[in-house]
């Protein structure tokens, strides 16, 4: 694998940021009320530069980690997106509303007071796993090119496919002074709803739920502990965006071919035709080169991203 996330992060300030090169990746710890649109417009505007996105919208109401790619990064945010989440947060059971979190209207209210402890454990576990989730109205998923978020604030609803998903892990502990009120702590794949989750189990213990808060603590190996204030960016090296991907070390005399996009047999990074890519392709001294898949039994590149020195001349 590249270069580890555990690594000390270069603690630079915007200033200096800008005068070593804009290329690499930002973990944000995203407060309440923001957007994750809301996010990159404000690192844009603290880093001096347009080139920013992220890897994963998170919930205007929601706080915690946004992976936000830099320059050069940014054409690397494809391989974070689908990297599994981690969350934890709060479940009411008994009331239902029309966002399924706090933030909407009281739909149906439920006496569920006679459910039991083991009763919410043993039903959350029926949820781990691979399972098809509807996506809710409230989210950025896109029907006949509208996002459904914009649909519901209309007051439409319409049809939603359900998707597959899935749960890794989802753990419940009820909060002793607050009778109904659950903590959760959630893994997931990429895509999954974790107010879908919560809406759900409601359902299937016999009444509703919603979800009162949510808090991202890891986007794979992006943790919360890494993250910082939106204001005050850290700059981790472009190829933490990749560390999760398998490297292959290149020899020097294929490193600029690998720079100039061109396709390699599978031998030249050391796989046999039943490795599974994409690769990150760094050259003998570690340095990010680009990103390989494989295609009819050879290797392209995904992502090509520095041009590598020509060999000296004998």
């Amino acid at each position: 694998m590249v270069p580890s996330l555990d690594r000390q992060a270069s603690e630079q300030s915007p200033r200096a940021i800008r005068a070593a090169g804009l290329d690499g990746v930002a973990v944000i710890d995203k407060p309440a009320g923001w957007t994750s649109h809301d996010i990159v417009a404000k690192s844009r505007g603290v880093l001096g530069t347009r080139k920013i996105g992220h890897s994963g919208t998170l919930d205007p109401a929601a706080t915690g980690v946004l992976v936000l790619g830099v320059g050069k990064a940014t054409r690397l945010l494809r391989f974070l997106t689908e990297l599994p989440k981690s969350y934890v947060g709060e479940i009411v059971l008994g009331v239902e509303t029309s966002t399924l979190d706090a933030d909407g209207d009281v739909c149906a209210a439920y006496d569920m007071s006679a459910v039991t402890d083991e009763q919410v454990r043993e039903t959350a576990r029926a949820f781990v796993g691979q399972t098809m989730q509807v996506p809710p109205m409230v989210s950025a998923v896109k029907v006949d090119g509208k996002r459904l978020y914009e649909l519901a604030r209309q007051g439409k609803e319409v049809e939603r496919s359900a998707r597959p998903v899935e749960v890794y892990r989802y753990d419940l502990e009820p909060i002793a002074e607050e009778p109904g009120v659950w903590r959760c702590a959630v893994e997931c794949s990429s895509g999954t709803y974790i107010r879908s989750l919560a809406a759900d189990l409601g359902k299937a213990l016999g009444g509703g739920a919603h979800l009162r808060s949510l808090r991202r603590v890891a986007v794979g190996g992006f943790t919360v502990d890494q993250a910082t204030a939106v204001d005050v960016p850290v700059l981790r090296p472009v190829a933490d965006a990749v560390a999760h991907l398998p490297a292959r070390v290149v020899p020097a005399e294929f490193a600029l071919r690998v720079s100039h996009g061109q396709v390699l047999d599978l031998g030249v990074l050391g796989l046999g035709e039943h490795d599974e890519g994409p690769w990150a392709v760094v050259d003998p001294a570690g340095a990010l080169l680009a990103v390989y898949g494989p295609s009819r039994g050879r290797a392209k590149p995904l992502v090509v991203l520095c041009a590598a020195a020509a060999p000296p001349r004998a």
